[in-house]
This record gives C-alpha cells, structure tokens and sequence, in this order.
C-alpha cells in the first residue's frame, strides 16, 4: 500500500540501504562513472546563514550592523531600549577599547536609576531586548544556552537578569518564560558570562531582555542565545541541517557564489577565511553580497566540521584577486572593466590558498594546523578540491592571474584537485565558456564549473553533455543550475537533465543544484531547494528529485537495459525533445542497482526492463514515485508532491508503468 513519507521516514529507509558487504565486479557493457555526482552548494543568500543553518537566536548580537549594509541601520538595529517600572537610562554605542579589533563595536548602558512599580509586578531595571529573527522559537522543557560578554564601567558590582518573554503588547506585563541572574558583574575587563534558560512554554514569537538592576554603567557585547539541541552539537539548527543530510550530498561548495569575493562591493569586502575561524568575539564582520549582514558565526570551522558530519568533501571557493563580474555594474556588459589587484600583490592571494590547505591538513605543529587544533579539531579535514574564482569574466586579467595562482598552488601541493571556472551561462558560444574552456585545456585544470539558470525548455530539450568531447582530461562541475520554477515539471525536467549527467558520468564529475535555502520573507532569489520559517522547512519539488538522485549514487553506468514501447530495442534514452529518460547505475561498493525512469509528459509511458547481466539480483525492490500535476508545487501552506514507497517483487525482465508527470526509482539488492 502506498504511503506518503516524511522525510524522517525516508531518511531512516534510506540508511538502511548501505551494504557492509564486499565490493562487487561490475558486470559487462557498463562504463565507470563519478560517484561523485550529486552535492550541495551553500552560499549565504536569501539569510541562509544567520537566521538560517547557523542556529544563533539573536539577530545583531555584536551590534556590528551599519548603514553601509543597508540605510537606516545601525548597532541598534534588531535591539530595543526597555526599562520597565520606569527606570531611567540611555543606550550608547561605542568603539573604544572593544573586545577585539574585528568586532570593534558594543553597547554602552548608562543606568541612571532603577524603579519598581507596583503595576509592574516586580518587573524592573534597565536594559535592551532582541526579538531575533522575526520572534524567537521556543520549544518548552528545550535548554538555550545565552552568554554574553560584559564589562562594569562605573559603579558598585552589578546584577543582571536575562529573561525570556512573550510580549503581550503596548502597556501589558509580558509573559514570563524563563529567566536567570547573573551576579557580581564586576570586572573593568571584557568577561565572558553564561547561562541556562529553559522556557515554561512553546512560542513563536518570544523576546530575550537584558536587565541591569543597579546604577552605574555597563558595556555588553556577543550577546547570543543558542539552542543546546543543535545538529551533533555543532551550532547549526537541526531540522535544517537533517534536510540537507537526507540529499545524501558527496561534497559542499562554499562560501558562495558572489559572496566569495565581495560582490560588486571591491575587495574591502572580500570574504577571507582566515578572520573565520577563530573564537567567534574576534572574527571580522562583513556586508553580505545579497544586502544583509553575515555574522561569520557560520565560518569556515563550521563548514568544514559539518562537511566532516555528513561525510561530505568540503569543496571551499577562493577568489584569485580579480573582481566580480557583477562589479560596478557590469552584467551583460561586455567592455566593462574589471577591478583587479596589482600582480605585484598576487603573492597575497596564493598564500590564502596555501595557508588553507595547511590548515585543513597540516599537522597541529604547523603554524595553521595548530588554529585548527586550538579551535578544537587536531585531526587534518582532509581538504581534497579547492575552487579558484567564480564566475569573473574569463578576461586577460583574469587568466594572467589565474594561471599565477593555479602555477604556485599545484607546484606546492599536486594532490589538491583545482576546480576553476567558466562564468555564468556556460553554454556553448558564451565568450566567458569558450574562453575558460580553453585555459583550462591549456593549463591541464582537473575540473572546471560552469553554471547555468534556464527555463524548463533548456533542461526538457538539451543534452549539453552529449556533445562534449569524450578525449577532454579536464572534468565538469556543473556547480549552479536550476529551472527557473519549482513547480513539479520543473522538477522533472531538473530529472530528465540530470539522466543525461549520469549518462555522461565519465565527462561530468559533480553537480550541486543552486540556491540551496531561502528564508520565508527574506529572499533574494527564487527558485530554491529548501525554503525555511523559524519553525520547519518546506522542501520543493526539487528538492525530492535530489535526493533521489543522492540515494541512487554508483559507479557503473548501463545505457541499453532499459527501452520505451514505441522504440527500438536497447534505445539510449533520453535523447534530445524527449520527454522520457531513464538510467541504470550500480553501486559496486554497496551492491545496489538503481533504474530510474522519468516522463515528463501528458502520456503514460511502459518502459521495459531487461537486467539479466546482474547476477544474484534480489527479486523484491524498493519503488519510489514522485508524481502530481505538472503545475503543482510545494510551498509554505502545502506540501502536496512528496514521494511514494513501496516494496514490490520484480523479474529481472519486466515492464513498469510510468505515469504522466512522474519519476520513479526502483532500487534492488544483489
């Protein structure tokens, strides 16, 4: 009987696939491919980051916001000044003597006078209040850790109580959640002051205040409010990161996309790694590409330890001292000049990398390997890919200075496999894809990413890959790609695309959809694979067909065991205009055998199956079907296309049914 899953159930059916039996020899008429096929590519868009994966609470937390990130703001913005029973005081922010260079702003509370009121209830003192990100979400009974660091300016040693509230509105008592009181504040240096707040009750909309209770004056500065149950520990909010464990990704792309050399912004806002990695009080601050704020909270560290949770390759992207293509303006526009460092400072550039490298798989007696040991992880990451550059024009100061990179990098360590790039709309005929083609058949580059957004036409229609020269040494990531919907039968066209990489498995190494999240009322592009409130995510229709894709990963590809009533025998499908596919792939290590077969058309299709060459195929599948109406699509008040699992007995010669509108995916044990 056919049931609709949750993506818990999916996820533990899923785990329950992988085979500790001995590695196979694949039959036959197969060619290897990349079992590296499906990852993800996480750039902080659309508050992916902060108010996203990265479970921090407090929005503004270090008051570093400003208005060269968007008018109005400031190191108040997200706070507000509170002083119940009328007590008497002011806010300041400042910048002398901060915590640390990079974070050099806090707040300075002046507490004049404190008061209690009868009609007050006991509510008193002087302080601020963050709301978060649209309200804090509280789960009774669940334990957030707050800490804060403070510094006593003036006055006798202070007290300060930390509460969690539900606002009741203008005039009212708010509702007591849950509080805790920190005594003896007495230091004239910044300190670092903790805390347990467990809430009485659920809320979606909860407030956190900071109270002092006696006079003088106060600086504060890294206020946050953490969820103790974050993903295995790691500071990242869990239902968020559980969805991404369940695409089964072979690798994440980071930090960005545009963020990775700041956006048309100049390179005084270029991400560099190295400010974050360290404690979080002395990490640098940035304007977001996208017109926000990253806190840096969610840093290189995290990345790579959430790479290593989910058995991912970290696949970090460093920028090569040439500007975004975007700078001043310059999408679409072919003369425009691009902003680029002196070759003199190159020098700069390739010591990011190689700093990097070392400090993801030095030893801990190497100067960056010992960072990585003093943040808590001696064991080497592993770093196996590094991306240089993102979509900059492929001009001739970008290649003089790519080539300067990728020369220095490769000579001082042959093991990391570079990726480069091919700009945005790397098809055929685009200057930037012709150009970044040839430097990369030039130098010997091992992978080169291109990126493309289309309509669903593009990916019904086009075989890209069909066409690429079979004799090229230089693989393709094909890093950012997407529909440009999220309807079902765009979805599906993702599907009949993504046959076409797997059939093309040999030229094609990886692929990561893009964007990966977007944040409900804050996003800055659509489509995205997962939208998110501050209670759950809302996975899209293409989000099921990745993870499909994710579970069925092999290494063998078989083109003619499968063919459709109405072609010839052992017809390789899909092929261009058909809105049919299917594809055969073993995984030798787990002995599974993956068919999956799409139709993205209004007619049933009967695809015939013929596995006879596997030996020791077990005669009950698994069947897993995404169907609906090709315009349905899921979204924050529905979820009405989620996929079908059943267990079904199969013969190794067999005929399936495939409905309109629908993929299917039969997996089976040998």
């Amino acid at each position: 009987m056919n049931k609709r899953m949750t993506i818990g159930a999916f996820l533990l059916a899923a785990s329950l696939g992988v085979s500790a039996q001995k590695a196979m020899t694949p039959p036959a008429g197969g060619k290897a491919i990349s079992d590296e096929l499906i990852g993800i590519f996480f750039e902080d868009i659309s508050s992916s980051a902060d108010g996203g994966l990265y479970a921090e609470l407090i929005q503004n937390g270090s008051f570093e916001f400003s208005p060269s990130e968007r008018n109005g703001w400031g190191p108040g913005t997200a706070w507000s000044m509170i002083r119940p029973g009328h007590s008497l005081g002011y806010m300041e922010p400042r910048m002398d003597n901060p915590i640390h260079p990079n974070n050099p702003t806090y707040m300075r509370l002046h507490i004049e006078r404190v008061k209690e009121y009868y009609d007050y209830k006991g509510w008193k003192g002087f302080g601020i209040q963050n709301n978060g990100f649209d309200g804090l979400s509280l789960k009774a009974g669940a334990k957030y850790n707050f800490s804060a660091f403070l510094r006593n300016v003036e006055g006798s040693n202070k007290t300060v109580r930390i509460v969690l509230i539900e606002p009741q509105g203008h005039n009212k008592d708010p509702k007591l959640l849950a509080e805790a009181t920190i005594e003896g504040v007495a230091d004239k240096s910044w300190k670092k002051y903790e805390c347990v707040l467990t809430p009485n009750a659920d809320c979606q909309k909860a407030a956190l205040q900071l109270l002092v209770l006696n006079q003088g004056v106060v600086d504060a500065d890294m206020i946050s409010l953490m969820p103790e149950d974050t993903y295995k520990g790691h500071g990242l909010r869990k239902d968020l990161a559980e969805a991404l464990e369940g695409l089964h990704p072979k690798f994440m792309r980071f930090p960005g996309g545009c963020v990775v050399h700041g956006g048309g912004d100049g390179f005084w806002n270029t991400y560099r790694w190295k400010t974050t990695v360290g404690p979080k009080e002395q990490r640098r601050q940035l304007k977001n590409t996208w017109g926000y704020h990253q806190s840096m909270g969610l840093g290189y560290f995290e990345y790579f330890q959430f790479c290593e949770d989910l058995g991912m390759q970290p696949l970090p992207i460093l920028p090569c001292g040439v500007s975004c293509q975007g700078a001043n303006g310059g999408w679409g526009m072919k003369n425009q000049a691009q902003d680029c460092v002196p070759m003199s400072e190159m020098d700069e550039w390739v010591n990011e990398a190689l700093d990097l490298i070392e400090w993801a798989n030095g030893d801990v007696n190497t100067k960056w390997g010992a960072v990585r040991a003093a943040a808590g992880h001696p064991q080497p990451f592993n770093l196996k890919y590094l991306g240089i550059g993102n979509e900059e024009r492929i001009s001739p100061e970008f290649i003089e200075r790519f080539k300067y990179m990728y020369k220095k990098v490769t000579e001082a360590h042959p093991e990391i496999v570079i990726v480069g790039t091919a700009g945005p709309g790397s098809h055929p005929g685009n200057p930037d894809f012709d150009n970044g083609w040839k430097l990369a058949e030039e130098i010997g580059l091992p992978i080169l990413d291109e990126h493309y957004y289309e309509k669903n036409d593009y990916f019904l229609n086009s075989r890209q890959y069909d066409k690429y020269p079979r004799d090229r040494k230089t693989k393709v990531y094909l890093g950012e790609y997407a529909a440009k919907d999220k309807k079902l039968i765009d979805a599906l066209a993702e599907a009949l695309y993504l046959l076409h990489v797997e059939r093309n498995g040999d030229v094609v190494s990886m692929t990561s959809y893009a964007p990966l999240f977007a944040r409900k009322n804050a996003t800055n592009w659509n489509p995205d694979l997962i939208y998110f409130d501050n209670e759950r995510p809302f996975l899209t229709c293409s989000y099921y067909v990745q993870q499909m894709f994710g579970l069925s990963s092999g290494n063998y590809y078989y083109g003619n065991c499968v063919s459709f009533k109405g072609d010839a025998a052992g017809t390789v499908q899909p092929v261009e205009k058909s809105l049919y596919g299917q594809s055969v792939v073993l995984n030798t290590k787990t002995r599974k055998l993956f068919v999956k077969l799409c139709n993205a058309g209004a007619e049933a299709k009967t695809a015939s199956l013929d596995l006879s060459r596997f030996k020791g195929l077990k005669p009950m599948a698994t069947k897993t079907v995404l169907s609906g109406q090709p315009d349905a699509e899921n979204n924050f008040d529905q979820q009405p296309i989620q996929p079908q699992k059943d267990t079904v007995k199969m013969k190794k010669k067999a005929e399936v049914e495939v409905a309109p509108y629908s993929f299917v995916m039969l997996e089976f044990s040998l």
